[in-house]
């Protein structure tokens, strides 16, 4: 049943989309081991993100061939198809919001086939030889998280939209507080139980295929009763 609710799914990549946090695995790879350092410093609050992500890139010694190489390994939750296509038939706007690498993002989608998602992300351009050097086309200087791409921009603009949220890590708490409806994983689900923020926890996108689609009939079935006692 399609449901005459107006909505914009904003979904998270790393860690979500993808199982794994691509990012990490590319500093594995090619950066030197002082990345993880730098991550200590992020993690325990001593600096935003932003400032943690150019250091770590700085770090890395790839050529494009061997990062997209690297980047051409790496699979998505083989169930997120599924779910964009149940946001597809709802004519529901998908757009995937992350913190991460667009060059990674858009590679790993569109081998995936879903290359036609909009996608928000830093942007990582090759300086030449094996060098890289980190931009954030969506920071603000008023994110609370100072995150490279600060998420909450895009809630904010879906204007007259039911905001649903799909993430799993920091760079979602904030943007969790503005949604209508989070479906939350790892680190995310423990902030939302925390601050008591309403969600839906899953782990695979099977689970949260599910837990979208039932969220639905039970606003189609409220819908259908409201309109019965109108009548």
């Amino acid at each position: 049943m399609r449901l005459d609710l107006k909505c914009h799914v904003f979904i998270d990549f790393d860690g979500t989309i993808a199982p794994v946090d691509t990012t990490d695995l590319l500093l594995e790879r090619f950066a030197d081991p002082s990345w993880m350092a730098i991550e200590e410093q992020w993690k325990s609050g001593e600096i935003g993100s932003r400032e943690c992500l150019v250091r770590q890139l700085d770090l890395v010694r790839a050529t494009p061939a061997e990062f997209d190489d690297f980047v051409a390994r790496i699979d998505i939750d083989p169930e997120f198809p599924g779910f964009v296509d149940l946001c597809r038939a709802q004519g529901y706007p998908t757009t995937v919001v992350s913190d991460g690498l667009d060059r990674t993002v858009k590679a790993v989608l569109a081998k995936a086939g879903l290359d036609h998602l909009s996608i928000y992300a830093n942007h990582l351009a090759w300086t030449g030889e094996d060098r890289w050097r980190l931009t954030f086309p969506n920071a603000r200087s008023d994110c609370r998280a100072l995150s490279g791409n600060c998420k909450c921009q895009f809630a904010e603009a879906a204007i007259g939209h039911v905001r649903i949220l799909v993430g799993d890590g920091r760079s979602d708490y904030c943007v969790a507080e503005q949604a209508d409806l989070v479906l939350a994983k790892g680190a995310l689900a423990r902030h939302c139980r925390e601050k008591d923020l309403p969600h839906f926890a899953f782990t695979t996108f099977a689970e949260a295929t599910a837990l979208l689609a039932g969220w639905l009939e039970e606003n189609a079935r409220s819908s259908a009763t409201g309109a019965q006692r109108d009548d």
